[in-house]
Order: C-alpha cells, then structure tokens, then sequence
C-alpha cells in the first residue's frame, strides 16, 4: 500500500501544524479540505514534475520558517535552522535542475503547494515561545516531506529523483528524531 500526501488548500497555518498528520492519504477526504491532489495516481515524468514542483514550495515554506529563528539564542535551533536554510536551497537548486528536462515546474503544483503551506512563518513568529514553535512545526513540515519523499521512492523511474528522495529521507526523519529528543526535554 503507498503512503500518501494530502495537498490542503485554503487551511490556516495553525489548523496545519494542529492536525494529525499520521492519517493523512490522498485519496481519503478529510474534514475541512477544499480541494485535494492525488499524486499517487500519476505516474512516469508526470509524477516526477509533480513532486519536483510541488517539493520546491515546501523547502521554500521550510526556509522561510527557519530564516525566522535565526536569531535565537537558543544554541540547538539555531543550528538547525542554519543546517536547514542550506541543505534546502542545495535540494531546491538541484530540484530547478531536474525540472528542466521536463518543461519546467508545473505551476498548479506549486500553487497547490504554496496554499497548503499558508503563513507557517507567521505561526512561528507570533508564537509565544519561538523556538518550540519552530521545532513543532518543522516537526510536522518535515513528516510531510518524507510522505512525499517516500512516495516518489515507489514511483519514481529516474534515479537522479530517487536519490533525492533517498536523501530528503534520510536527513530530515534524522531531524525529526533530534527534533522530538528537543521537545521532550
């Protein structure tokens, strides 16, 4: 069975870093959602272009939030921040790259993206303790990322693909473990 993504559109940026994001499946409605995209139903370049293009908004989303904190003085957060701003602009050039060889990026996607990310900065900048904001809501960000990752791993049929997401995998559900040993302190 694949895992699977759910693009919300229209949901607040709070309502996202709230939801349990363990139950979310593309093809299962969830209450709430407006609209939703099935990646799961496309396949070949098609599926790729989509996940390409709909990953590069959702770094983007994950810089923003982490240029947000930067000035913390929590020594931990701001390390990963960093770490985070330049890993993701690094996937983010090489996802430009990819795209190329299939007509650049699919702008519905990233629409799509974008609406479903909201105003994740402004969640972490009006929260009353930054940093835990942050490290929750990259929490959340990151487990999306790997439901998406993890999808192209069983779609994909280009191996430069595969590979990133091997790689967004790999870093991040390492992160998401740092994150969570932060939080239960």
């Amino acid at each position: 069975m694949h895992r699977t993504f759910l693009i919300l559109l229209a949901l607040p940026a709070p309502a996202l870093a709230q939801m349990d994001h363990s139950t979310m499946n593309m093809t299962t409605p969830t209450t709430g959602m407006s609209q939703s995209m099935d990646l799961s139903a496309l396949t070949g370049k098609a599926f790729d272009r989509a996940f390409l293009s709909m990953m590069i908004p959702h770094h983007q989303a994950a810089v923003a939030m982490s240029q947000a904190v930067l000035g913390t003085r929590d020594p931990k957060v701001k390390a990963w921040a960093t770490a985070i701003i330049k890993d993701q602009n690094r996937e983010i050039a090489q996802m430009n790259t990819l795209l190329k060889s299939y007509g650049g990026v699919d702008s519905k996607m990233v629409g799509m993206m974008k609406a479903m990310t909201g105003d994740m900065v402004g969640s972490v900048r009006s929260a009353s303790n930054k940093e835990r904001a942050y490290v929750q809501g990259m929490t959340l960000h990151h487990a999306d990322a790997i439901d998406m990752a993890n999808l192209a791993l069983q779609k994909s049929q280009n191996l430069s693909v595969l590979k990133l997401a091997r790689d967004i995998t790999r870093a991040q559900a390492g992160e998401i473990y740092d994150f969570k040993a932060y939080l239960l302190r």
